[in-house]
């Protein structure tokens, strides 16, 4: 009997040492997420032209090349988990992260040695800079199929007496605080005492190879871990559905809806500091704080949300959306990027309400829904990318892009209204 309470224990302590584990590959994803967003500005300052006519829309590719990689990975993500099961795929992920920060030193090196440039639309621009591209693109890979492994495992894999919703909770808070503190690296320890605006590519080159050396000791770490088998349902066979899940009028809506926030929500992380640089003087030394800011209330919003039990997710959504539009309004009408740090309060609520409307009360379809709605993820590459050719086209003036911002939270406020509703009188499955 004593035996057996052991044995039981043993188990448990395993379990709890690997969802630490879990936790910290969420934290690294949340981390490398927003420090490639932040790269933008040393990015322009270092390899682009000055006053370049495509300025902002080539820096806003560094953000759209991540997001470019969730469509193009997540199959083979889930293949290989599959496949190879939690360690491995985990390993796997790890390796190519690594792989796209030696491309980011190889960029930078290529820069530095081989000034090849090509001509695009009358601006110079450094072969090196597209080499940086590719980095961001294959870290964005590592990060897909992290989370699907990390997904999976949260939802499927008890510990204490948490729920499958506790822990998924609990990951994307830990994510939230790696996307939290991710600008204040990339000031204080990257770019440590210089200007995001003054960076030079040689300072890309010894932090980048700090940050390698760290993550192999991470895989190192993950490589003698025992991880639990898949369990047997992740390979069940699949109910046979009777009609396309393109006739629910709700996931068609909320796929945009989903895609649009994710966009909406990048942008404001990713460009409130080309936005504050913009602005110049004490807006521009305060760059990065601001990021920090908008991500850390992310977290607090989705700490609080997770009290939020009794509040609807169509009226948490209406909340989030009429919040965001006030407050970017704000912004436009008094020019200031501090105002855009509250939004992150009312976007940490808005994923797991669309999530859960355009996923009600579909029965069988439930599964092939989730999957379709994460199609809309690449709206975080494409909606920073249209404002960043928005500000192109106003000669960089940020302040009137963030009508943009505005036009996308409308349609959120569109579907928390009507877009979420069931027209259908017919039963569906």
């Amino acid at each position: 009997m004593e035996k057996g309470k052991v044995i039981l224990q043993q188990t448990a302590l395993k379990r709890i040492w690997v969802f630490d584990v879990m936790l910290m590959m969420y934290f690294v994803v949340g981390v490398f997420t927003v420090i490639n967003q932040q790269f933008q500005i040393p990015l322009r300052s270092s390899m682009l032209p000055k006053e370049g006519n495509i300025t902002n829309a080539l820096v806003t590719l560094l953000n759209f090349s991540w997001f470019l990689a969730y469509p193009f990975s997540e199959k083979f993500a889930t293949r290989w988990l599959e496949s190879y099961g939690y360690r491995k795929t985990m390993l796997l992920a790890l390796i190519i992260l690594i792989s796209g920060l030696e491309i980011y030193e190889l960029a930078v090196l290529q820069h530095l040695y081989i000034p090849v440039k090509l001509n695009i639309i009358g601006t110079e621009i450094p072969l090196g800079f597209f080499t940086f591209l590719i980095g961001s693109f294959v870290i964005g890979i590592s990060a897909v199929v992290l989370q699907v492994v990390l997904n999976l495992y949260l939802s499927v894999s008890s510990v204490g007496n948490t729920t499958a919703l506790q822990r998924q909770m609990i990951g994307g808070s830990i994510n939230s605080i790696g996307m939290a503190i991710a600008p204040l690296v990339v000031s204080h320890f990257i770019f440590y005492n210089v200007s995001l605006s003054d960076v030079n590519s040689s300072q890309f080159l010894f932090p980048v190879f700090i940050i390698i050396l760290i993550m192999i000791l991470v895989t190192v770490l993950v490589s003698r871990i025992k991880f639990p088998d898949l369990p047997e349902s992740t390979n069940a066979r699949t109910i046979p559905l009777r009609k396309s899940i393109w006739s629910f009028r709700r996931v068609r809506l909320g796929l945009w809806a989903l895609g649009i926030y994710v966009g909406i929500e990048v942008a404001v992380g990713a460009n409130i500091n080309m936005y504050a640089v913009s602005l110049g003087h004490s807006f521009a030394l305060k760059a990065t704080h601001m990021a920090a800011l908008y991500w850390g209330f992310l977290l607090i919003g989705r700490l609080i949300g997770s009290f939020l039990k009794n509040v609807s997710s169509q009226r948490q959504l209406l909340t989030g959306a009429v919040g965001a539009i006030f407050f970017l309004l704000l912004t436009i009408i008094f020019n200031n990027p501090w105002i855009l740090t509250l939004i992150g309060l009312f976007h940490s609520i808005m994923w797991p309400a669309i999530f859960t409307l355009a996923t009600d009360k579909l029965g069988p379809y439930t599964a092939k829904a989730s999957g379709i709605l994460m199609i809309g993820v690449i709206g975080g590459g494409i909606i920073p990318l249209l404002q960043g050719i928005s500000a192109d086209i106003l000669s960089g003036i940020w302040r009137w892009t963030w009508g943009l911002i505005v036009l996308g939270e409308v349609y959120v406020l569109f579907y928390a209204l009507s877009g979420y509703k069931i027209k259908s009188e017919l039963p569906e499955d």
